[in-house]
């Protein structure tokens, strides 16, 4: 995960960005408690990971202050969460990130999710809007200190 925030955003952010990303971006253990957190693994090595999530949070790790929304969503009327998207810098564009993503949205339809929306970094945009996801909100979250542009997007589920 910091390898992905401090390579992966470069040609996107200055480094005081990146260094601001780091408060409010990271693993949100509940994923792991929820059993909604993967690990992308080739020959023993960790490449990437990336979770969904049947709760309120839409973005953030355990540090990230005031993002923590534990709420269970209803289905019927909620969207699902794609949450903490990493790829290992070494093994970007090479399909982890999409199946990954894939994964996690069938997991969700399976628990009668009819769309996900997450929080996706200027890094992650590309993968997102060719996977069907669309712009619904841009903000920009300074709690780490310089501001760091987000989009917030939606996808349904077929």
């Amino acid at each position: 995960m910091d390898a992905a925030i401090a390579h992966l955003q470069g040609d996107f952010l200055s480094p005081e960005q990146i260094e601001s990303s780091k408060a409010v971006m990271g693993l949100d253990r509940q994923l792991v408690e929820d059993r909604t957190y993967f690990a992308a693994e080739i020959d023993g090595q960790i490449v990437g990971c990336g979770g969904w999530s049947r709760r309120a949070t839409l973005y953030g790790g355990d540090h990230s202050a005031g993002l923590r929304e534990p709420r269970l969503l209803d289905p019927a009327t909620e969207a699902a969460r794609v949450r903490a998207m990493y790829t290992d810098p070494a093994w970007v564009r090479r399909g982890i990130g999409s199946a990954l993503l894939a994964h996690c949205e069938a997991a969700a339809k399976a628990e009668g999710f009819t769309s996900c929306e997450l929080m996706g970094t200027a890094a992650g945009i590309p993968l997102y809007k060719v996977s069907g996801y669309e712009a619904i909100e841009h903000i920009e979250d300074a709690r780490g200190g310089a501001p760091v542009p987000l989009i917030r997007m939606r996808k349904p589920l077929a």
